[in-house]
């Protein structure tokens, strides 16, 4: 019998995972790419000995990468140096207060009680929930593909109404465990892994700053692009073949079936499915024909973007920790400026990475490098936005802030600066108003609410990344392809 084929739009984590699962099982796996290398937004830049990473710059939920890793039939620690980072971040707030998260409950305890008296023991309540948000957002949600309604309300499923607080503000169920705005800030800011503002996101989430601290924050030496290469190479190794500098113009698709993809050339690649990995608001609106589906996409609500710039430097800031986060006094104006307004905060939080403190050879020596990135609103036609004068505000706002840390000197050190906004992410990754999380993870775009791996018209359509379950992050990328991959070899009847 003829083995069958996929082509796969997109070499993101999510299209590699999902096209190694399928190669792993005989099927005839082609990865079609517009960039001259893998990794989508998880990409990476160099340039004059510096490199940078353009998206995550830490490994966070270390358990899920082990069990995706697994899945493919090798550890995690085979293909990765890890070296654990604790403390995780340095905070740093308006008054000059600093806090530095680490897993060392002794320093911990010192810390929040010099905050708030007594708020170590909220502290403790609160990892204790978000173990519980964890393990059962996972279990429950994250490893779950619902295929079905019934599937997502089953009855087994009622209970997590109240374990997991879905219908609760994150930061209004901060005041259950302290009462400085300060340390409600510490625990919520993960928030913006998913593009959302605290305010609105559910308590759920708690678990991202419990599984940092539990569970440890690691960096593989190399950079985060390190498991990009990883990944790449188990898909090689698999049988899946890769073709870059290649852009697909849509996907030829007749009323109820995908046939393959038409490249910019007008050549034609035929396959028995296709996988997108590319944007899904994207492939609605670009490679697909007009549709009721596609301009409902547009209207979803959106994630945030950010605003990045990757600096190399002539001379280094020991001082200056890998992770160092400023969070602002006025912490509920900013995402009201960022997710309201469309724009960039008058005070903005922003965060500071220096990958040479946790691997040298991210920089010459003697050199540094740096990359700061500030959150801002995504794009919008109905906002007026020039990035330009965005881009330099939020520059000009780095720089204060890192002057407040006695680094004065840093903008007359800059050798060369690369700078990404919501247009740059829109231009070199596909991204819909340049939101570089895909779609927002509010509560209706979550779970069954989010969009399936399956187009709904065409069977042989599917679809894996950011915008679709589990959501965005490089572990849930994985889970994401396995997912999809699952779901195509259901449909092919072959067994993963």
């Amino acid at each position: 019998m003829k083995s069958k084929s996929v082509v796969v739009i997109g070499a993101g984590i999510g299209g590699i995972t999902a096209a190694t699962h399928l190669a792993q099982r005989g099927i005839k796996v082609i990865i079609v790419e517009k960039n001259s290398h893998a990794g989508g937004r998880c990409d990476r830049i160099s340039r004059a000995g510096h490199h940078f990473d353009t998206g995550p710059t830490l490994l966070v939920m270390p358990l899920l990468y082990e069990a995706e890793f697994r899945a493919l039939g090798i550890t995690m620690r085979e293909r990765l140096d890890l070296q654990p980072v604790d403390p995780t971040y340095r905070l740093v707030f308006d008054n000059g207060s600093q806090l530095s998260l680490t897993s060392d409950m002794k320093s911990m305890q010192e810390q929040l009680e010099a905050f708030e008296p007594g708020s170590f023991q909220g502290f403790l309540q609160y990892m204790n929930e978000g173990h519980r948000h964890y393990r059962l957002g996972i279990e429950k949600l994250v490893n779950r593909d619902f295929r079905k309604l019934s599937e997502f309300f089953a009855l087994e499923n009622i209970p997590l109404l109240y374990q997991l607080k879905p219908l609760v503000n994150h930061y209004g169920n901060m005041s259950a465990y302290f009462d400085d705005p300060r340390l409600k800030a510490a625990f919520t800011f993960q928030d913006v892994y998913m593009g959302l503002s605290p305010f609105e996101a559910p308590a759920t989430f708690s678990m991202m700053p419990y599984t940092e601290l539990a569970h440890g924050v690691y960096y593989p030496r190399g950079g985060m692009y390190s498991i990009v290469e990883a990944l790449m190479d188990l898909a090689r190794k698999a049988g899946v073949e890769f073709i870059f500098d290649t852009a697909v113009q849509q996907i030829d698709a007749n009323s109820t079936y995908a046939r393959g993809i038409i490249l910019g050339n007008g050549q034609r690649l035929e396959a028995d499915a296709v996988l997108a990995n590319a944007d899904l608001p994207y492939v609605y609106k670009d490679l697909l024909p007009d549709d009721d589906l596609a301009n409902s996409l547009t209207r979803k609500r959106f994630s945030c973007s950010v605003i990045s710039f990757f600096w190399g430097l002539d001379k280094t800031y020991e001082t200056l920790g890998p992770h160092t986060l400023f969070l602002a006094d006025d912490y509920r104006e900013n995402f009201e400026r960022i997710i309201r307004d469309l724009s960039l905060p008058a005070n903005p939080c922003l965060y500071i990475h220096a990958p040479s403190r946790l691997d040298p050879a991210m920089s010459p020596r003697g050199q540094d490098t740096l990359i700061a990135i500030v959150p801002v609103g995504h794009m919008s036609e109905n906002v007026e936005q020039d990035w330009t004068e965005l881009r330099d505000e939020a520059r000009r706002q780095v720089f204060r802030r890192l002057a407040t840390l006695g680094i004065a000197d840093l903008e007359s050190h800059i050798k060369f600066e690369i700078a990404f906004t919501p247009l740059s992410w829109r231009k070199r990754y596909n991204l819909m108003k340049g939101s570089t999380h895909g779609l927002c993870h509010n509560l209706t775009q979550l779970g069954y609410f989010r969009p399936h791996n399956r187009h709904s018209r065409y069977h042989n359509l599917y679809f894996t990344g950011a915008s679709t379950h589990p959501g965005t992050g490089m572990p849930t990328a994985m889970v994401s392809g396995r997912l999809s991959a699952q779901r195509i070899l259901d449909d092919f009847q072959i067994q993963l």
